[in-house]
Formats: C-alpha cells, sequence, structure tokens
C-alpha cells in the first residue's frame, strides 16, 4: 500500500483501503489483494479519503480533493452520489436504512444524505 488512509470491513470478511493521492484497494479475508477500483471501474481519484461497504457490497469512497462521493456497485459502472455541498469530505459511513453520513473536514460537521 503507498499511503494507506482510511480502511472499512467489507461483507465478505475482506477488507477496503483507501490510499493518499492514489487508489481504493480491496482485499480478500485472507488478506490478498482483489483489485484497485482505479484498474476495475477506469476511475481516476483525486485524493481517495472515507471508504465504506453498504448492505448491497457496494463500495462507496470519498474523494477530498473532487469533493465528491462514489458509489462503486460490484457489476456496473461507478456512480457519484454527492457532487455538490462538500469542502474537504473525510470519513463515509452508511446506514441500513439507506442514509449516507460524510464528515465534512471542511466545514467542521456531518452531512446526511438519503
Amino acid at each position: 500500500l503507498q499511503g494507506p488512509r482510511y480502511v472499512s470491513p467489507a461483507p465478505n470478511g475482506g477488507f477496503v483501503v483507501s490510499e493518499e493521492c492514489g487508489d481504493v484497494k480491496v482485499f480478500t479475508s485472507s488478506r490478498k489483494l482483489l483489485c484497485s477500483l482505479s484498474s476495475k471501474y477506469g476511475h481516476q481519484f483525486g485524493n481517495p479519503a472515507g471508504v465504506c461497504v453498504d448492505v448491497d457490497g457496494s463500495i462507496l469512497a470519498a474523494d477530498e480533493q473532487r469533493r465528491t462521493v462514489h458509489l462503486f456497485p460490484e457489476r456496473g459502472a461507478p456512480i457519484c452520489l454527492v457532487s455538490a455541498g462538500l469542502r474537504r469530505p473525510a470519513g463515509v459511513a452508511c446506514s441500513s436504512f439507506g442514509h449516507l453520513f460524510v464528515a465534512d473536514a471542511g466545514e467542521n460537521c456531518v452531512k446526511v444524505f438519503k
């Protein structure tokens, strides 16, 4: 890993790690690299930060530089969930009720999206 920042467990016993100024990588339960989101989806990150995995197994990643949060489904193209209203998205978490929580370090608050 190059500058690991945030880590989140994945439903299959694996985990997801964001790397500073780099990529988001997915590991299996046996700690082997499963994939890089940049390679798998052809997505370019600015500065990936917080990561989490939703109840469907999709990975969500905040990008501090681009001020966005993207959802990476197991199949299909990435979806930009939040593209406005964030100054410096850091940590992310999702609830089983469909809420997305984003810690915005640029505004010293947590923003909730449905």
